[in-house]
């Protein structure tokens, strides 16, 4: 692309991410967002999902857990699908309690959160993770010792949260209400791309999803990929790509934000 083509904003500047690919692996409902801002900065965003999400297979569990929704003292909800999935079966069953207070991480999750009428939602505003959240003072023993928490949550995960909860003496219950799954896609396109060098930048936002990719592409594939620079949220999912054999990995802020502006300062 040359410079007298390359996109430019209202005031005639170059766009920061102008002639430049990016491959978006977040789950498909997920990405549109972050491929905007890339498309906004200039950029040619490129999904290719590495996670896929759908229902809980049996939501026995989480039945159960509307009957005594009552029962508990806090809901922490580990992500937007979480919030999704949990409150779009609770929230047409029954009302929720107006006691139960509301705990998430991420500012994802606080806005899905708000977006189904939660305003007092307790959260950190600095880190995106759970040690970040087992530091604010509403976990704290004093704080959680005899009450009756819940965790909506995926199948699996970390449970450092729940773990830490129950030393502190919380009685700690998780409802599954989503499952994470590799998608059948083929990556044929995304490896054409990155061996014609019209590939720039690969945002891998959870470890599962670098895990997925290695399987997806296979080892031949990460030959290609893996001087493909890599943009990670999380010193985790940093280190799981690094160890996965690729050779750039820049870790950055949380969210599309932080995303963003890792990208606009790199190729900037």
């Amino acid at each position: 692309m040359t410079q007298a083509t390359q996109p430019r904003g209202p005031g005639g500047e170059k766009k920061g991410l102008a002639g430049r690919c990016i491959v978006v692996t977040r789950p498909q409902e997920q990405a549109e967002s972050l491929c905007q801002a890339i498309r906004e900065a200039g950029g040619e965003a490129f999904p290719f999902p590495v996670l896929a999400i759908g229902p809980a297979p049996d939501d026995s569990g989480l039945r159960s857990i509307a009957d005594r929704l009552d029962d508990f003292d806090l809901a922490f909800f580990v992500s937007p699908n979480a919030v999704r999935h949990a409150l779009d079966s609770l929230l047409p069953r029954r009302a929720w309690p107006a006691r139960l207070r509301v705990a998430t991480v991420g500012k994802g999750s606080e806005c899905e959160l708000a977006r189904y009428g939660f305003r007092e939602v307790i959260a950190p505003q600095d880190g995106f993770d759970s040690e970040a959240v087992i530091a604010l003072p509403e976990f704290a023993a004093d704080a959680v010792a005899g009450r009756r928490v819940v965790i909506f949550r995926g199948d699996g995960g970390r449970d450092l949260l729940a773990d830490t909860l129950r030393e502190r003496g919380a009685a700690v219950e998780f409802a599954t209400v989503y499952r994470r799954f590799r998608p059948d896609l083929d990556p044929a396109p995304l490896l054409a791309r990155a061996r014609s060098g019209r590939l720039d930048a690969l945002l891998l936002t959870s470890s599962e999803g670098v895990d997925n990719l290695v399987a997806m592409v296979g080892a031949e594939g990460m030959a290609v990929l893996n001087a493909v620079p890599v943009f990670a949220p999380h010193p985790r999912i940093a280190a799981r790509a690094r160890d996965a054999g690729f050779h750039a990995v820049i870790e950055t802020g949380a969210g599309d934000g932080g995303m963003l502006r890792a990208l606009l300062s790199h190729f900037g």
